[in-house]
């Protein structure tokens, strides 16, 4: 299998082995006159986000590592801080048919982005990471956000390439930037998982730019990760599509009580 050829390096995908596996123990009948069967319910394997909340060391064991993406990118200690300006803008409402709903979405978008924000606020622990290769960043976060969360925000995820296809924002020196949105496909990961791609056109120091970002989210069980990743070179798709899978088996393993392990598959 070959990946999509990529100026000045070659990523990895990372898959993780392991599954999520649940035991369920039986009682043995004694022979004894009181000896009960066990109830269905008792006889039903749990689900792993019953059994098992994410802890703090839990989820900074559930993010990817270098060694899960591989190829230039390099580890980072200050992606808490990472911001990009291009992201900054207010979305004009007159621009859209639907009027104040879908604006609204579209700056949900970007401020989501700006922010890294776009799963919420976690409601119990929660890590993130970041990489860095040439003039790309990527950043990976995971936590518990709850599953009805996760969900909401995949629902509206995919609906923005329809609300957001392409509109524009008004930075505040009066420049506007043109963003598109559309879907990006992903693998089957994790229990949901739902992709975009961002692109912003705009101007930085009086001379044109272009940002574009991957989005992915996905959910396991009641948690849930992100992913953004890309810069003025474009995204590197085949680099998410590695972070959504190897986050995604990560934890797995982490909410099966494994210690999840980087195994990344190598593509010629």
């Amino acid at each position: 299998m070959k990946r999509p050829y990529r100026p000045a390096r070659v990523l990895a995908s990372a898959l993780a082995a392991g599954s999520l596996l649940a035991t369920v123990s039986c009682s043995e009948d004694s022979g004894s006159p009181e000896a009960a069967p066990a109830s269905p319910a008792a006889q039903r394997p749990p689900s792993p986000s019953a059994t098992r909340a994410l802890t703090g060391p839990g989820a900074k064991a559930a993010l990817i590592t270098e060694a899960d993406i591989e190829g230039d990118w390099t580890q980072v200690n200050n992606a808490a801080t990472w911001r990009n300006e291009l992201l900054v803008g207010k979305v004009d409402v007159a621009q859209f048919l639907s009027g104040k709903a879908n604006a609204a979405d579209c700056q949900k978008l970007l401020d989501g982005m700006y922010s890294d924000t776009l799963l919420g606020r976690a409601t119990g622990a929660s890590a993130l990471t970041g990489f860095s290769a040439v003039d790309y960043r990527l950043l990976y976060q995971v936590g518990d956000y709850g599953k009805e969360s996760v969900d909401k925000t995949l629902d509206w995820l995919k609906s923005l390439p329809q609300k957001c296809a392409q509109f524009t924002a008004t930075a505040s020196d009066g420049s506007e930037r043109t963003v598109q949105v559309v879907e990006l496909p992903l693998p089957k990961a994790g229990d949901a998982r739902q992709g975009l791609t961002v692109t912003v056109q705009g101007t930085a120091d009086g001379q044109p730019v272009t940002l574009t970002q991957d989005v992915a989210v996905l959910r396991v069980g009641a948690s849930g990760a992100s992913v953004t990743n890309g810069g003025p070179s474009g995204a590197d798709h085949p680099s998410t599509v590695s972070s959504v899978e190897a986050g995604a088996l990560r934890l797995q393993d982490v909410l099966a009580g494994k210690t999840p392990t980087a195994n990344p598959s190598q593509f010629d």
